[in-house]
């Protein structure tokens, strides 16, 4: 017998852009069927998940209980208070252990599938670390209660590296999460619309400092957005630069929330190194002063936290790269962090952006927009545009010999023609401050030579440049040709 279909239920009013996110909960909670279902929600902070939350609380009936960090017994009473609200019962409920509080959680939904939701879940493991494992046994039970009690239970929570690890397969709840939904950060595209934000290259630099995370807009800088490209620099100064806003100092907050973390001097030095432009283990280790060895699990850590990410270069297997993923983080170590004592000064906060600003378009807006072109490809180009479906994006390197250097390429590309996979689709130059030529073209056409005489199959790659300041005649002029894909700000946020 076919299953009943979940209800529908409208999207929040204020709601942003999540439309896929709302539908998966929205299903999740309302979907019939016999016995308890479990979902996991995750995602760094600040993007929204506890507004989606209550949100789905609220237009369901649902129960919603955010932990705070407490002992064991006064996460217990805090729960029974809630639940005593919730209800409208006089007297609060007080489960001694929580296997009595998940009896509880499980009575509320003897009615109807009933979503119960509970926010900073770590927050009630790290005092209670048997807690998954009694949730499990809760979750097993069959018995005619266990039939007809419907708690869609939704564990949310911040700690990526602990949500990460929730339903992996050394965990009690592995296989019994029917969702597991992670909260992304906004893309480039929806995040100019979220900051109101028309101008193309205003809109790449605020999103190399906050990124697509929805609340920085609205409670870290309190609705201050740019006035035009010609308020940028003010803005810095009385926003992410300026002591008294919540935004100056999110970013080692970012690292503190992290319960996996403990040498966090160590991880600073690190995500500094980063930063800084040292992409490999090698260049991280050097940097920090520390061996290779060393820095192993630090790298490892900060990816279960989502803080990093490692990319496989294209043409080399054996060789990784390494990346920031929450651009406030490279900010503040690039700008912020070498100039606290200035900044924590009166007025300080132009006089460190005069001569931070020059670190901050080469070491963060440069790299920051090739990443963008790379999720161009990904998420907005058309199949057409490079004559196949786009699978893989990388950057990559190839080693010249005559030159006795590496050539990299910002943007590969590699795909799918009809049936073919792993077909190299493009290789590409990104540039954001460069008005390019045809230098740069003659460079991708030496790359392309040099992987061919490696064996690579080039006949279907196409070189592509990537500007943020415009691209010369003669260039124009040979992608006229059909002999290069230009792609500027225009096409970025607004073309495929």
């Amino acid at each position: 017998m076919a299953r009943p279909p979940a209800r529908s239920l409208p999207r929040p009013p204020d709601m942003f852009d999540r439309e896929w996110e709302w539908s998966e909960l929205t299903a999740f909670a309302t979907g019939e069927g016999a016995g308890p279902r479990l979902g996991v929600v995750s995602g760094r902070r600040r993007q929204g998940k506890s507004f989606l939350l209550q949100a789905l609380a609220d237009a369901t009936g649902g129960f919603y209980y955010a932990a705070v960090e407490a002992s064991a017994t006064e996460s217990l009473h805090l729960l029974g208070e809630a639940v005593a609200r919730f209800t409208g019962t006089a007297v609060p409920p007080r489960p001694a252990n929580w296997g009595e509080a998940l009896e509880m959680l499980f009575g509320l939904a003897e009615e109807r599938p009933l979503p119960v939701v509970i926010d900073e879940f770590p927050y009630l493991v790290r005092n209670a670390p048997a807690l998954p494992s009694q949730l499990q046994a809760a979750l097993g039970v069959r018995s005619e209660r266990h039939r007809t009690e419907r708690p869609r239970i939704l564990l949310c929570g911040s700690a990526m590296s602990f949500m990460g690890g929730l339903l992996s397969g050394a965990s009690p709840l592995y296989g019994r999460a029917g969702l597991d939904l992670v909260v992304h950060s906004l893309g480039f595209r929806e995040a100019a619309e979220f900051w109101g934000i028309d101008d193309f290259r205003l809109a790449v630099l605020v999103h190399a400092i906050v990124g697509g995370t929805p609340a920085y807009r609205r409670e870290f800088v309190d609705d201050d957005v740019p006035d035009g490209p010609d308020d940028f620099d003010a803005w810095v100064c009385r926003t992410v630069l300026n002591p008294a806003r919540p935004i100056h100092g999110e970013a080692p907050y970012l690292l503190a929330a992290e319960p996996d973390l403990r040498n966090r001097s160590l991880y600073h030095s690190v995500l500094a190194a980063v930063a800084g432009g040292n992409r490999t283990s090698g260049g991280i280790a050097s940097a920090v002063g520390r061996k290779a060895t060393d820095i192993s699990l630090p790298l490892t850590v900060l990816r279960n936290c989502g803080l990093l990410t490692a990319e496989p270069d294209a043409f080399r297997g054996n060789r990784t790269t390494y990346h920031v993923a929450e651009p406030l983080i490279s900010f503040h170590h690039a700008v912020v962090r070498p100039e606290t004592a200035l900044l924590s000064r009166r007025r300080g906060a132009a006089k460190v952006w005069e001569h931070s600003r020059s670190t901050f378009l080469s070491k963060v807006v440069g790299p920051h927009f090739e990443r963008l072109c790379r999720e161009w490809v990904e998420w907005h180009a058309d199949p057409e545009t490079f004559g196949g479906m786009p699978i893989q994006v990388a950057s990559g390197t190839v080693a010249d010999p005559v030159s006795r250097t590496s050539l990299e390429a910002d943007v590969v590309v590699h795909g799918a023609i009809g049936q073919d996979q792993g077909i190299l689709l493009s290789v590409g130059e990104a540039k954001w401050h460069k008005v390019m030529h045809l230098g740069h073209l003659q460079r991708l056409r030496r790359i392309l030579e040099l992987l061919a005489a490696q064996g690579v199959d080039t006949r279907h790659a196409r070189p592509a440049c990537y500007s943020g300041a415009g691209f010369a005649p003669e260039l124009r002029a040979a992608a006229d040709r059909g002999e290069v894909l230009l792609v500027d700000l225009e096409r970025l946020y607004r073309g495929s």
